[in-house]
């Protein structure tokens, strides 16, 4: 998939006042020879705020003739992204940690299949115990409004049965106002997010520019709400939810897999306790007992190096306290 060849640019095309890092993983299909995971990191600074955005790219997902277990190398790099936020939360210099951990998974749903392919569903159920997936129907732009929809139930009736955890919406707030409910629940009733992509700028007027794809019959535009779910994936993203997937992905996923770290270590360490061998006679260890008479010179030693030290000391402040004296009539 093409789709999300452009997501720095589109997801930042307007301003926003966020200030944490974000880390986006990206599923999808493009046409590579191996599985490759790239990273692309954009610094944006809005109104002095400096925003980190971090966007994990996988292509070559999918494409090869056996694709089982292909989910494997990405659950790995959440892992490791897990191992190291652990390592360095565990060491000295917790003031710089750099917050690598992944915090959304973008996870990209063919819009020209009947649903979920087995694939789809080994790949979520093989990662969904450790990072928020938020599934998406790519290319939109190919299907009629009323395909959408019937697309988008059958992959919520195929996610249900599978029993597969996909990022869950947290409730509104009852002290929220009834328009502030209803966006609300709009966007969740938008789960899977059918998006169209583009980085082209078309004249839709004289006087207005909107991104969207030209076709004979109009302009299917990219942040129209009319048109595609995009704008609400954003804002979603950047906006409304950026700190709850931070939350989660902090407080869930990091905290199972420390537990589990923790729990491996624990394991680790009885194992070498149960190991040790038992007690006998052949293991005390002899100790070769000095007489009476060479302990006590012993110990005279120590007492007259002890004093020589200590004289020495002495004649080392007098002379410094003499120094100082001498410094002092001068002035």
């Amino acid at each position: 998939m093409e789709v999300f060849q452009n997501i720095c640019s589109m997801l930042f095309h307007r301003s926003f006042s966020c200030y944490h890092p974000l880390v986006i993983l990206i599923i999808s299909e493009r046409f590579m020879k191996t599985l490759e995971i790239q990273k692309h990191e954009v610094d944006i600074e809005e109104r002095g705020v400096k925003v980190k955005l971090t966007v994990v790219d996988t292509p070559g997902f999918g494409d090869a003739v056996d694709n089982s277990e292909c989910w494997k190398p990405i659950a790995e790099y959440i892992d490791q992204q897990f191992e190291q936020y652990f390592r360095d939360e565990s060491g000295l210099n917790r003031k710089n940690i750099q917050d690598s951990r992944v915090h959304c998974l973008l996870y990209f749903i063919s819009s020209l299949g009947h649903g979920l392919r087995p694939l789809d569903v080994e790949f979520m159920k093989g990662v969904h115990e450790k990072v928020n997936i938020v599934p998406v129907i790519a290319k939109a732009d190919t299907l009629t409004p009323f395909e959408v929809q019937r697309l988008k139930q059958k992959i919520r009736k195929e996610i249900e049965e599978h029993q597969i955890n996909i990022y869950q919406f947290p409730d509104c707030d009852s002290d929220e106002d009834e328009e502030f409910k209803q966006q609300d629940l709009a966007l969740k009733q938008s789960i899977p997010f059918a998006v169209i992509s583009s980085n082209t700028v078309i004249m839709e007027t004289k006087e207005k520019a909107v991104r969207g794809r030209q076709y004979p019959w109009g302009i299917a535009e990219v942040e129209n709400a009319l048109h595609c779910d995009f704008a609400k994936l954003r804002n979603m993203l950047i906006q409304t939810h950026m700190q709850d997937l931070k939350d989660v992905t902090q407080e869930v996923h990091y905290e199972n897999y420390r537990a589990h770290c923790i729990q491996s270590m624990t394991r680790v360490g009885a194992k070498d306790r149960s190991s040790r061998s038992k007690l006998s006679r052949q293991s005390v260890t002899e100790l070769s007992l000095l007489p009476l008479a060479d302990t006590e010179k012993l110990i005279r030693e120590k007492d007259e190096e002890l004093r020589r030290m200590q004289e020495m000391l002495q004649k080392m402040q007098k002379q410094i306290q003499q120094s100082q004296g001498e410094q002092s009539d001068t002035l």
